[in-house]
């Protein structure tokens, strides 16, 4: 059939889960009581969610992302593609990048990267659900986009001040847009799902974006917004927090491939990486992402978190570049970028002990206290912080360190020189030193003392 059918409104009626046009908002209050914490409720039923047979990351660093921090210059913007790319592989583990397309500086961003002509991550964008917004699309010449069409009530009701019918029909007024505009594929984005009423409104919304799917040959992704962190991973919770539920009824009842379905989470309640994987597990193709989880509030889900998940989950990096994560964090930190000290897989104390037993292990066999051979998968070897706590063990392994970027022979922690320097540490602490030694003061030890050897 042909794009311009006339016989789109009267599809779009013929449903099999018509919408609950209520005339007041549901919000859930005995799951939301806003006076007190959120409530986990299970419902004794559970569902066998299957994984996609593939998976894969999307990126909104340049999208949520910037909602949370200074906005990225062209040239920063240009360098972090870069390493996105480098990181994605060239099997597109990172399948795409979203991006803004208001301003003069989002549209100038946007023609840098696609000018680099990388296949992946394949360069989107997205809007809100206006006409005005669809012609920036039209006019930068993108084949997809992403589409905010907010789901809850919340939303609906007490943002909007409209009904759920009034609403829906203005998002379906662009998706039609985008069908007639020639657009290969759009990304709706179901904002707040997690506090959405399902089966009154995400499904019936749904099965309408399906049966236009159907019609018009207008590919439809869903990504499931997880805007306020409520998500839950059990597959025994009840709706609309329960991932696995939401998941397996969608594609329960519209077949809808797991390439089609997308997950978006948000880290309010801690648990924005685990939701992550439960939607991989339960059927989602898509996890997205930022870079370090840089987002609205408490941030998105990791990008480089969901690399290194994706490795285990399948069992290999499939072509990732996974030391690009350590030049994606020194990049940051030359730009200004605070990360903190104890951040996963970037932190500056990531794979560092600093207790001197563990120290003393590390001497013996890193393995011990290494989460894995960080230096070649991260290009970050171990480290040590010395402190007080440190010990002799601790300087030993330090000095060590220095020993092999000089391709020198490793000392035995008895060693006099090892033990001068220790002795200086205590000397520090003893006289009510509290901060950990420096790397400067380390190096200025290291070579006082073994100057004349290294």
């Amino acid at each position: 059939m042909g794009l311009h059918s006339k016989n789109w409104q009267t599809l779009e009626r013929a449903l099999n889960h018509p919408l609950v046009d209520v005339e007041e908002p549901n919000l859930m209050r005995d799951v939301f009581p806003y006076s007190d914490i959120p409530k986990t409720v299970f419902d004794g039923v559970t569902v066998d969610a299957q994984p996609a047979p593939e998976i894969w990351i999307t990126d909104t660093t340049f999208r949520d992302g910037q909602q949370a921090r200074t906005p990225y210059t062209v040239e920063q913007a240009s360098r972090l593609f870069d390493l996105l790319h480098r990181l994605s592989g060239p099997q597109g583990v990172i399948r795409s990048s979203e991006f803004f397309i208001y301003s003069e500086r989002d549209r100038e961003i946007l023609e840098e990267v696609r000018h680099k002509g990388y296949r992946f991550p394949e360069v989107t964008s997205w809007i809100r659900a206006n006409p005005q917004d669809f012609e920036l699309v039209k006019r930068v010449g993108l084949k997809e986009t992403g589409l905010l069409t907010s789901i809850s009530d919340y939303h609906i009701f007490l943002k909007f001040k409209k009904t759920r019918r009034q609403v829906l029909d203005s998002f379906m007024q662009v998706v039609r847009t985008a069908a007639e505009a020639g657009l290969e594929a759009i990304r709706c984005h179901y904002e707040d799902v997690t506090r959405a009423d399902f089966w009154g409104c995400v499904v019936p919304f749904t099965e309408e974006l399906m049966n236009f799917s159907a019609r018009s040959g207008l590919r439809i992704k869903i990504r499931l917004c997880d805007t306020m962190g409520y998500g839950l991973p059990y597959a025994t919770a009840a709706l609309p927090r329960s991932i696995p539920k939401m998941v397996f009824y969608l594609q329960r009842e519209f077949a809808i491939p797991g390439e089609n379905l997308e997950w978006h989470g948000h880290n309010d309640f801690h648990k924005v990486h685990i939701n992550a994987v439960s939607a991989w597990l339960s059927g989602v193709a898509a996890a997205n992402g930022t870079i370090l989880g840089f987002g609205e509030r408490t941030g998105n889900s990791p990008l480089e978190g969901l690399a290194i998940e994706y490795a285990s989950l399948t069992g290999s990096a499939n072509g990732m570049d996974l030391t690009a994560i350590t030049d994606i964090a020194s990049y940051l930190r030359e730009i200004g970028t605070a990360i903190p000290a104890n951040f996963p897989f970037v932190g500056e104390n990531f794979n560092v002990t600093m207790a001197g037993i563990h120290a003393d292990g590390v001497i013996k066999n890193e393995e011990i206290y290494n989460i894995f051979d960080t230096a070649a998968i991260l290009n970050r070897p171990l480290g040590v912080h010395i402190t007080d706590r440190s010990g002799i063990a601790g300087v030993g392994y330090w000095v060590n360190q220095q020993m092999q970027k000089r391709n020198k022979a490793p000392v035995d922690k008895r060693d006099p020189r090892v033990a001068a320097i220790f002795a200086w540490i205590e000397e520090q602490y003893s006289a009510g030193r509290v901060t950990a030694i420096s790397q400067d003061e380390m190096q200025q030890q290291f070579e006082r003392h073994f100057s004349n050897n290294a």
